[in-house]
């Protein structure tokens, strides 16, 4: 009974933190794209209903098809959610334009959590680390800029030490001849 506790409660840490990073990354991509940024009270319904989803998901594996219609339902329903205090014509006043962007939004959404989901820990792991060597890489330009100028190190001047063999021997051990030997 322990372990049903412990695999159960494994499952909904996993759901919340995945729900959470999802509904924010198409809330993120859905302004991106053009869309008006949604109230808190919808951003907490969207990650209720997202992590449910993915808690019932996560039961047993599932096919990519599977979590990639599931993932596209969620973003579809997402979409509309977030667009739902707006006036029809106001969600989408870019025309054609902005709603293949909105689309293409979504989907790029859809296929990382649908990837995110049939890999599991793993992809959180990569997605973690490539987050970890962007942010790497985008900071230390600003550090560079932002540090004090570095000021020339003194270097001890080169003291020869006289070798205990004469260089040239070791040089002709290293020497390698083609052909046989004489």
């Amino acid at each position: 009974m322990s372990a049903d506790r412990n695999e159960a409660a494994g499952r909904i840490v996993r759901a919340a933190v995945f729900a959470v990073v999802c509904v924010y990354a198409a809330l993120g991509m859905h302004v991106l794209a053009g869309g008006a940024g949604a109230g808190l009270g919808i951003v907490a319904a969207a990650t209720a209903v997202t992590g449910a989803g993915a808690y019932v998901l996560a039961r047993r594996r599932r096919s990519m098809g599977t979590l990639l219609v599931a993932s596209f339902a969620a973003q579809y329903g997402m979409h509309h959610l977030f667009g739902s205090g707006l006036p029809l014509m106001g969600h989408h006043a870019g025309g054609l334009s902005a709603g293949i962007g909105m689309l293409l939004a979504h989907v790029l959404v859809a296929t990382v959590s649908a990837w995110w989901l049939e890999r599991g820990e793993t992809a959180l792991a990569t997605l973690l680390f490539l987050l970890a060597c962007s942010l790497r890489d985008l900071w230390r330009p600003l550090t560079d800029l932002l540090a004090p100028p570095s000021t020339p190190r003194r270097v001890a001047p080169v003291v020869e030490v006289t070798p205990g063999m004469p260089t040239a021997q070791v040089l002709a051990w290293e020497l390698c001849r083609r052909g046989p030997p004489q």
